[in-house]
């Protein structure tokens, strides 16, 4: 333990890849995501659109989990959950929130804050729909987040599943669904050497966005 202890206090990375100026970004911070978003695909990071979900509960308790981000627009950043989970139920009582990209590949984070509200159960299901089967089952199968005795419990609750619902005809739950971020504020930040990395934020405000550096 002491070695590994030692090691970690080694680790360093220095950063060159990229700069990233006041000057170089769109005024829309989802255009400038979007363009981010596609350089990710683009240098085949793994997993691009997985994202880190900062919830709080309504005591102020935080909690982070990866979730995985299935699309954005002008209304916000969306992604589904069952809503009795632990981040759902946290959702509904604080629905302050934060999402975190990291892409090592191209030294990049970006990290966005704002309020989260739920897509309708029309909008659910048409996602919903478009998943494979073995992850609708899975959507009704678990009881997110609540103790079970064994992974056989699960096996058994899906064989059930697949009986009762035999094809794809099967109903989007109504515990799960979509989640709709509305940003307030957007960061990205670009490594750069000697730990003088670059930060530009862009904050909600009167209708636009206010756009500016910080320090490291």
């Amino acid at each position: 333990m002491d070695d590994l202890r030692a090691y970690i206090n080694t680790l360093r990375s220095d950063y060159s890849k990229e700069t990233l100026e006041t000057s170089d970004v769109n005024t829309d911070p989802l255009l400038q995501f979007e363009k981010w978003f596609q350089e990710a695909v683009d240098a085949k990071v793994n997993d691009p659109n997985a994202m880190t979900l900062c919830t709080a509960s309504k005591e102020g308790k935080p909690s982070a989990r990866v979730v995985l981000l299935r699309s954005f627009n002008e209304d916000g950043f969306v992604y589904y959950t069952n809503y009795l989970s632990r981040k759902g139920t946290e959702m509904s009582e604080n629905p302050n929130c934060a999402l975190l990209f990291f892409w090592p590949e191209l030294e990049r984070q970006v990290r966005i804050e704002g309020t989260v509200q739920k897509q309708t159960h029309e909008e659910s299901d048409l996602y919903f729909q478009s998943r494979p089967r073995g992850s609708k089952l899975g959507a009704w199968a678990s009881v997110q987040s609540k103790p079970i005795s064994s992974r056989k419990v699960l096996e058994i609750e899906l064989e059930k599943l697949s009986e009762k619902y035999p094809d794809e005809n099967i109903p989007c739950p109504p515990h799960w669904g979509g989640l709709v971020l509305k940003p307030v504020s957007i960061e990205f930040w670009q490594g750069r050497p000697s730990r003088l990395h670059d930060r530009i934020l862009y904050t909600a405000k009167n209708n636009s966005w206010k756009i500016e550096r910080l320090s490291p």
